[in-house]
């Protein structure tokens, strides 16, 4: 029903399952992975109202949630660099376990909403009430990226520009400019939304 593959790495095919509904990847020499893929097969899909969660356990670690598959997301990307595996980088031989448990969708939005902040995910979507502090970070990040990212396209305006007056110190930016950097943070926001968060 499910499939795995780590960047550079085949296909695993390698699924166990643990529990009524609950399914484990082995993922060897994990501290060298960046990124995971992880997809429903297409053959199965899952009955309505259901749903899968992703999770990742390092040694002496407890479970991580990744993020959801459904039928409407059928496959996800994940980023595993971020996640505790930091700490087994100059390791070698650590073995991590991928988690996918199927449960009712009321419950993975329940799960979604304690773990808010804490999904590392680059394709999956969250729900709940975004706090007001959450909401004023994302803005202000926003904004400082907006300008950052303007202002290094700013030139001083020509002797054309005569209303303007010779001495003022007044700087211009295409409109083009703006238009360009709002198409490159939506297609950041679609891909990976908690990276867009933190830029």
């Amino acid at each position: 029903m499910f499939g795995c593959i780590v960047a550079g790495r085949l296909v695993q095919t390698n699924l166990q399952q643990v529990d009524v509904n609950k399914y484990v990847f082995e993922l060897p020499e994990a501290q060298s992975i960046n990124h995971i893929v992880v997809f429903l097969l297409g053959t199965v899909p899952f009955e309505p109202g259901y749903a899968a969660t992703v999770h990742l356990l390092w040694p002496n670690k407890d479970w991580q949630m990744l993020g959801v598959l459904s039928n409407d997301k059928p496959s996800a990307i994940f980023r595993l660099k971020s996640t505790a595996g930091s700490e087994y980088a100059s390791m070698t031989g650590i073995s991590a376990e991928l988690g996918i448990s199927i449960e009712p969708i009321q419950s993975i939005e329940q799960q979604m909403q304690q773990n808010q902040g804490a999904l590392v995910p680059a394709a999956a979507s969250q729900s709940g009430p975004v706090s007001l502090q959450t909401a004023k970070q994302f803005a202000e990040r926003t904004l400082q990226n907006l300008y950052d990212y303007a202002t290094s396209f700013a030139t001083k305006p020509d002797a054309s520009m005569g209303m303007l007056g010779s001495g003022a110190s007044v700087q211009v930016l295409p409109v083009k400019v703006f238009e360009d950097w709002y198409g490159m943070f939506l297609r950041k926001l679609q891909r990976d939304p908690a990276a867009a968060m933190q830029n």
